[in-house]
């Protein structure tokens, strides 16, 4: 199990959920995935069920609760960070001609919030919501808060074989680091230095939203 809180029970709950985030698991899926004893993931499927957190499918197997929707919606109102970045980011995608994503740090790890897909055929797709470690990637390193005297940070083959990617930091009020914003795609097009390629480009759509942002 990782430990992110030191709370073991919450901890254990929302393994429980990101797997089924992952896909519908019967019980015994889910036991497989999360490495829980039987009786211990019955106990917080069951919990999260009558919260619907959860919720049975027709099949029986544990899917996402619809008490997931209202939560969501109020949490895209109260932080519109994806609203302010896509037009920044869609204009980044359309000048480089890759895909580009926006990462936000959950505890140890890292989440897509946003994700625009090139329209090469031979794209690296990165879907919202995807979640990825901070120890890897050129977004991970980021949010790590790795230095660069460039501005820019930038990963070749790092997390996923084959794919390179570089990526900047987005700020806001007080220079926090809210988020990092990378184009990434396989090494082909983006070659083993892709921060001399796209780094002034990743850092100045950072920059614009950034600004959006108030930092």
């Amino acid at each position: 199990m990782d430990i992110v809180t030191g709370v073991g029970v919450l901890d254990k709950a929302m393994a429980v959920l990101r797997s089924v985030a992952e896909s519908p698991k019967a019980l015994t899926q889910l036991q497989e995935s999360t490495g829980y004893p039987r009786a211990t993931v019955h106990r917080l499927a069951a919990a999260l069920e009558a919260h619907s957190i959860l919720r049975r499918d027709v099949e029986g197997r544990f899917e996402l609760g619809h008490g997931l929707v209202p939560l969501g919606d109020a949490a895209q109102a109260r932080f519109p960070l994806t609203d302010l970045a896509r037009p920044i980011l869609s204009e980044l995608r359309d000048r480089t001609g890759e895909s580009v994503q926006l990462f936000v740090q959950e505890g140890q790890q890292r989440r897509c919030v946003l994700s625009l897909e090139t329209p090469h055929g031979l794209r690296w797709i990165v879907p919202e919501g995807s979640v990825f470690p901070l120890d890897a990637g050129s977004a991970g390193h980021v949010l790590s808060r790795t230095n660069s005297s460039a501005g820019w940070v930038e990963s070749v083959g790092d997390r996923e074989p084959g794919v390179a990617s570089v990526s900047a930091a987005v700020r806001g009020p007080g220079d926090t680091l809210v988020a990092a914003l990378s184009v990434s795609g396989p090494i082909e097009r983006l070659s083993q230095q892709p921060g001399e390629r796209f780094g002034h480009a990743v850092l100045t759509a950072a920059a614009e939203l950034s600004r959006t942002l108030g930092g």
